[in-house]
């Protein structure tokens, strides 16, 4: 299926549902993919049983072809970041209530060799030198965010292995593995304060007396400059248009505050076999922007690649 480029640079991210990809992180990825670098999403299930959030699309029959809108956004947001994407095949699992089974079936009922299983052979076939994935808590606990934290750590270390899913094509070790550090309290609350001190109306300031008492976030070893793809971002965002609603939350906040006071997307590096800044920032356990030492995914994997 993939063009093989030898010495070109391959990034591969790793989500839940479509309009994942477009939230956290698109533009990272649209600025790679216009540098020249080979991006692709895989998107673990089809989003089948997601809420219609923009209440203009609110409809029964927008409900009932849901799975097929999705997915033709999915498409039109992946056209805007100049990417490729692939959907892994599992089903939505939905968000059960606290005494609620998960549906039978679902992509986060699956035992975790099955679910990681196609993303194994996408790696193999793709052979990226960068993985993107969510941390342990999936960014937020929904069952398909947290499985999809799970199956990219498996797929992380069992591509490399030979003996590992032997079916699934000649084994590959990715260089890099980071977590996104999207929509984080920091962020939320930077632009609140940007907001608030410009006399400018703010919408997060409620979410932020309500946040949930979560662990301490994790270090920031790398932020990546990509305040002129904010626009192309946001493109990405209104393409998934059953799940946004135009000048609302995420939609809301003026673009030319987010540019001055964080410009970056951020990530925490978890694994990596290059050497480079990433890895001494995460055995001194660096935090905060004075200390994240890397502004490219790929440091360390360039100059082994000669990109």
């Amino acid at each position: 299926m993939f063009t093989k480029h030898p010495g070109g640079l391959r990034l591969l991210t790793v989500h839940a549902h479509p309009d994942d990809e477009s939230s956290k992180g698109a533009g990272t990825l649209a600025r790679y993919a216009a540098e020249g670098v080979d991006v692709l999403v895989a998107t673990c299930t089809g989003g089948e049983r997601g809420s219609v959030l923009n209440p203009a699309l609110d409809r029964p029959e927008v409900r009932a072809d849901l799975t097929r809108i999705r997915r033709q956004e999915m498409d039109a947001a992946r056209e805007i970041l100049g990417v490729r994407q692939q959907f892994l095949g599992f089903v939505d699992s939905g968000m059960p209530g606290p005494d609620e089974p998960l549906p039978e079936g679902c992509f986060a009922a699956q035992p975790l060799e099955v679910a990681a299983a196609p993303l194994v052979a996408l790696i193999r076939e793709f052979r990226p030198h960068v993985v993107i994935t969510y941390d342990e808590t999936g960014g937020y606990p929904h069952p398909d965010h947290v499985m999809t934290h799970k199956v990219a750590v498996e797929a992380f270390d069992a591509a490399a292995d030979p003996k590992r899913y032997p079916e699934a094509g000649e084994a590959w070790q990715v260089a890099k593995l980071y977590y996104h550090l999207a929509l984080s309290r920091a962020w939320f609350q930077t632009l609140h304060d940007a907001m608030t001190e410009r006399g400018i109306a703010s919408e997060m300031g409620e979410l932020l007396a309500g946040w949930p008492d979560t662990p301490p976030a994790l270090v920031t070893t790398t932020r990546i400059e990509c305040a002129d793809q904010f626009a192309v971002r946001d493109a990405a965002m209104l393409a998934h248009a059953t799940q946004v609603q135009p000048g609302v939350a995420f939609m809301a906040h003026p673009r030319e505050i987010e540019r001055e006071v964080w410009p970056t997307e951020d990530y925490h590096l978890v694994r990596s076999l290059v050497s480079g800044p990433g890895s001494a920032a995460e055995a001194r356990g660096s935090v905060g922007s004075a200390d994240a030492v890397e502004n490219d995914l790929f440091a360390g994997v360039r100059a082994v690649q000669g990109a």
